[in-house]
């Protein structure tokens, strides 16, 4: 499963682009972020950007957004979809989540969406250590009073929250129990013109 996802995150990001512009259709994740922390006039700091779906979200109120990613694969789409925008408050840069170009004490809010999970397939004998890192890397870049917000999956295609794996379900727990996070959970429901065209638009990603 750890090739997997690293092949789509390296060859196929549009298609992983239009997938998730079917999510969230009732609008909930940027209410869940502004209820943690209001966006408006911060300077925010991105982990695992990916394609910029929160980046998109968060630019327009935010003073400056930094999205970083591994892939620079997934962030040609970034960067593309806020071209497009108009907003010039933006920057991507090719990063590891475990080592950051941003400076010491320069961000008001870090954010990773749906990235520093992956370190428990990818990393199964120390994804401690790896995501331990990325967390440092983020606590780094914060100011004081700085806010980090993680968001992660806690289920596909049920209506109750539950994490979809034992180990996810081990990583949030020590978010909450090592690290001091709060855990809250939205709905992302997926919406599709018919049952064919959610098939034809997911299945390279959920099978």
């Amino acid at each position: 499963m750890s090739d997997f996802f690293k092949d789509i995150y390296e060859n196929q990001a549009q298609a992983y682009e239009t997938m998730v512009s079917y999510e969230d259709f009732q609008g909930n994740i940027l209410p869940a972020l502004e209820k943690i922390r209001p966006l408006s006039d911060l300077q925010v700091v991105e982990l695992g950007a990916g394609t910029g779906r929160l980046t998109a979200l968060i630019a327009p109120f935010a003073r400056y957004i930094r999205a970083y990613d591994i892939s620079a694969h997934m962030l040609s789409v970034t960067a593309e979809k806020m071209s497009r925008s108009g907003l010039s408050n933006w920057e991507t840069q090719v990063a590891d989540n475990r080592s950051l170009p941003a400076e010491d004490n320069s961000a008001d809010l870090a954010i990773a969406g749906w990235s520093l999970g992956h370190s428990v397939g990818w990393y199964p004998d120390r994804w401690r250590q790896e995501i331990g890192l990325a967390l440092a890397e983020m606590r780094r870049a914060l100011r004081p009073r700085g806010t980090i917000i993680i968001l992660e999956t806690l289920g596909t295609g049920r209506t109750d929250p539950l994490p979809p794996t034992e180990g996810l379900a081990e990583f949030y727990q020590w978010l909450e129990t090592r690290h001091g996070f709060s855990r809250t959970w939205i709905r992302t429901d997926y919406r599709f013109e018919s049952a064919r065209q959610a098939a034809e638009l997911t299945g390279f990603f959920f099978g």
